[in-house]
């Protein structure tokens, strides 16, 4: 694969479906919430724990799969996760209680998370400047497949063959991703660049990573503006089915426009990205995020006093929802590079700190946020711009200090 654009074509499918494990692990049992709480007598905070449980161990590990990949190499890890993610899978598959179920995700969260950090890392290994973003935008326009068809294929398999066939949907998954790192993924680690894994060495390391003003400012813009979505996806079960008198097979409402909003954000970070500078990317994607906010913010208080029909009232509140996802998916690819850039010699754990700080937030949002505010559709449109209105004030001190930071601000990034 030294021609790059045969990298380029085998990389993106590769990496999209390392990265579409996190989101079908979420999605596709979303639909199932009631059934599975019927059939083991639980409420709804205990099903929220199979959601904010997985979140926490897949951030979690992220910690230990970037450290391990940037030592014992990227393809290797992948197929080692790619194996306790499958048998895990088969183990919700087959549990008889609620405990036996999280324990199964758990396990899940614990193995997916690989496939996210080293998705990103091997990118930034075989890319760089505007070619990367390009990479990383048709990573993102591949893989938003994900939310849209995961609910659609898991309320049709809870329908058909109950919750369980999910769960061995997820299994076989897995399996055929095995098969395309065995046959297509390269090792990009070698031995010249292989990095310790003496447990010193790596608390140094993310101490330092920790204390990087810059790094860590592009990691919480990121991930407060996922979590500003999340908000909505861990609260989905609640707002369609609850809010808004859906059935479990009509998820599709909600997640089909999302995916539409992050497909055509990552076409416009695409179409940006050897026409302007990252920072200007972000900056955009920002700025859309904020127009959405505020839709969202009016249309709640609308329909708090003047009520509607629920087919009415689930199109204004799926559409500011659309055009957030857009504007994160027009500023994630850049967020995410930059960080990387700040961390060169260890991009596997550069990428760990950021799915961790990615994940933690979302599982804090999907373990406590949701249970607060999805009793009101007004509170979760509050509860999404306290999360956009942080990630704004981080990002106007990261662009006051990029100078300082010795980052190149008004510069198109360059092709490899």
């Amino acid at each position: 694969m030294n021609n790059p654009a045969t990298r380029v074509w085998v990389i993106v499918p590769l990496v999209a479906s390392l990265l579409m494990i996190a989101p079908f692990t979420v999605d596709a049992y979303l639909p199932s919430f009631p059934a599975i709480a019927r059939e083991f007598g639980v409420n709804d905070a205990a099903m929220q724990h199979t959601l904010s449980l997985y979140l926490w161990f897949f951030g979690g590990m992220m910690l230990i799969h970037g450290p391990l990949s940037d030592r014992f190499g990227r393809r290797r890890m992948v197929l080692i996760s790619l194996v306790f993610y499958a048998l895990a899978s088969v183990g919700a598959a087959l549990a008889s209680s609620i405990n036996e179920l999280i324990a199964a995700r758990i396990v899940q969260g614990i193995a997916a998370g690989a496939g996210v950090v080293i998705g990103r890392a091997l990118v930034r290994d075989l890319f760089e400047g505007a070619t990367a973003q390009r990479v990383m935008s048709n990573i993102t326009f591949v893989f938003a497949v994900a939310p849209a068809i995961a609910p659609i294929i898991g309320g049709g398999l809870d329908a058909v063959f109950g919750w369980r066939s999910i769960f061995w949907f997820l299994a076989l998954f897995a399996g055929v991703s095995m098969l395309g790192v065995v046959g297509f993924m390269p090792e990009t680690v070698g031995a010249h660049n292989r990095q310790s894994i003496a447990p010193k060495f790596i608390l140094m390391s993310y101490i330092k990573a920790l204390r990087d003003g810059s790094f860590m400012g592009l990691t919480l813009v990121f991930a407060l503006l996922f979590a500003g979505l999340f908000l909505y996806i861990a609260a989905a079960p609640l707002v369609l089915m609850g809010h808004l008198g859906q059935s479990p097979t009509d998820f599709w409402k909600f997640f089909v426009p999302l995916v539409m909003g992050l497909i055509i954000g990552s076409r416009v970070s695409n179409f940006l990205a050897s026409r302007f500078a990252p920072i200007r990317t972000v900056s955009f994607g920002l700025f859309i995020a904020a127009i959405a906010v505020a839709f969202n913010l009016m249309q709640s208080l609308w329909f708090m006093a003047y009520p509607a029909p629920n087919a009415i009232q689930i199109g204004w509140t799926v559409a500011p929802i659309m055009l957030y996802a857009l504007g994160m998916a027009t500023a994630m690819p850049s967020l995410n590079l930059m960080g990387l850039d700040y961390i060169p010699a260890q991009r596997g754990l550069a990428s760990a700190l950021q799915g961790f700080t990615q994940m933690m937030l979302a599982g804090v949002v999907s373990g406590f946020a949701v249970a607060l505010l999805a009793k009101n559709l007004l509170w979760l449109a509050l509860g999404m711009l306290v999360l956009w209105g942080i990630a704004a004030l981080i990002w106007l001190w990261w662009l006051q200090n990029a100078p300082r930071l010795g980052f190149a601000s008004e510069r198109p990034p360059t092709g490899c």
